[in-house]
């Protein structure tokens, strides 16, 4: 095939993303990686090169925040996808160059506005009717959470339930980086999210509660039992708009005591802050400095140890009967780094990107407008999991253990 695609963002996940496509070159005949820092993309395209040979990445120069040089930079290569791993606040700008270039658009992670914390579908929604029009596709959320965990629930209401009636994501970071403290994707948006309130769906309803009030220790696969918080998850949104016969869907992970205690004096003493400051002139937004004094999460890789786990649990009725199911992947930072240069949050974020970007150049997943990842057919995107380095196990009728 002579499918062309354009990845903005040379962090971890893109790099992920990048070595992904490169593996499947009957697929994604050309490639090219953007990023504010072109030398980022150069020594990705660099080491893909010397991995796998072939046909060099291109890579270019792009401020993702201004429409003009996406669109510019779309009309110059003319990709038939964009495939978006930058921040979540550069999301409708790269949408809107999409709409107006006619390109099919995807990305990992929900909007956020720069200037509020906080992350929901609906300013990617109000897309619906003008991508519609255009003719186009715009994929919204196809990581690993969201993403592979919104099909995970389509795979199950598919094969194993008539009605789903409750959801629990379970994430559990099993890994150890060596440092003191470090965020495993960017410190900017990472932090942000686990700071917000939690939330999560009960009885047609949203249930706020306090940041990491409530918690539970979870037996989670070839780890055994770590303390989870109950957060607010964006695929939740969705999912319980597209399933609604959930009552209850509540999303887990799995932080240290030393990571909150690191979290709660960063809070403490204005680090986490978004509004800027005036220092000695010059207005600095505290978070942001934080951010450039942390480990960067694509360098974590190559010392990291232990595991990922994130997976499904649910339950609901079949033929009458109450059913409970568990599907989930393990991943380890081992692998993910000797195979891509980066950790396991990357490389779980990354691949159901490429993936993704597969079903829509395949035609597998298509339609006009804006989609979340579990409105299409979850069985050709669960068989390339595994065949692409990601492999998912299942249990059914088990105790879920999450009353």
């Amino acid at each position: 095939m002579s499918n062309k695609v354009l990845i903005i963002g040379a962090g971890g996940v893109g790099r992920v993303v990048a070595y992904k496509c490169a593996q499947h070159r009957d697929v994604f005949g050309e490639i090219m990686l953007a990023s504010r820092t072109k030398k980022k993309c150069d020594a990705i395209a660099e080491a893909i090169h010397q991995a796998y040979g072939g046909r060099k990445i291109k890579t270019a120069k792009l401020d993702a925040d201004v429409v003009e040089q996406t669109v510019a930079l779309i009309r110059k290569f003319q990709p038939d996808l964009v495939i978006n791993v930058a921040l979540p606040y550069q999301d409708l700008p790269i949408m809107d160059a999409c709409l107006e270039t006619g390109v099919n658009y995807m990305d990992t992670a929900n909007y956020e506005p720069k200037e509020e914390a906080k992350f929901e579908y609906s300013w990617q929604w109000a897309y619906q009717e003008r991508y519609q029009k255009k003719g186009i596709l715009a994929l919204l959320g196809c990581g690993f959470d969201p993403g592979v965990t919104s099909v995970f629930a389509a795979y199950a209401q598919k094969h194993y339930f008539d009605e789903m009636h409750e959801l629990d994501i379970v994430d559990a970071n099993a890994g150890s980086h060596g440092k003191a403290f470090a965020t495993n994707f960017n410190p900017e948006i990472n932090i942000r999210e686990v700071t917000q309130r939690g939330k999560y769906w009960q009885d047609g309803k949203w249930v706020e509660t306090e940041p990491h009030e409530i918690w539970k220790d979870i037996d989670y696969p070839e780890i055994g039992p770590k303390r989870s918080y109950l957060i607010f998850h964006e695929e939740l949104e969705s999912l319980v708009k597209n399933f609604p016969t959930l009552n209850r869907a509540r999303f887990w992970m799995t932080f240290s005591e030393q990571y909150l205690t690191h979290l709660r004096v960063i809070q403490n003493i204005g680090m986490a802050g978004i509004e800027p400051i005036r220092y000695k002139g010059i207005d600095i937004v505290p978070l942001q400095f934080l951010k450039a004094v942390l480990p960067k999460p694509e360098e974590l890789g190559e010392n990291y140890t232990g595991f990922t786990s994130i997976g499904n649990r649910i339950k609901g009725i079949k033929d009458g009967k109450p059913r409970t199911y568990y599907v989930w992947n393990n991943c380890s930072h081992r692998d993910a780094y000797l195979e891509t240069g980066t950790q396991g949050v990357s490389y779980t974020t990354g691949v159901p990107a490429m993936i993704g970007a597969r079903m829509i150049l395949e035609g597998k997943w298509n339609g006009k407008g804006v989609f979340n990842v579990e409105e299409f057919n979850p069985d050709p995107f669960m068989e390339r999991l595994t065949l692409d380095g990601l492999p998912w196990h299942e249990k059914v009728d088990i105790d879920l253990q999450m009353d």
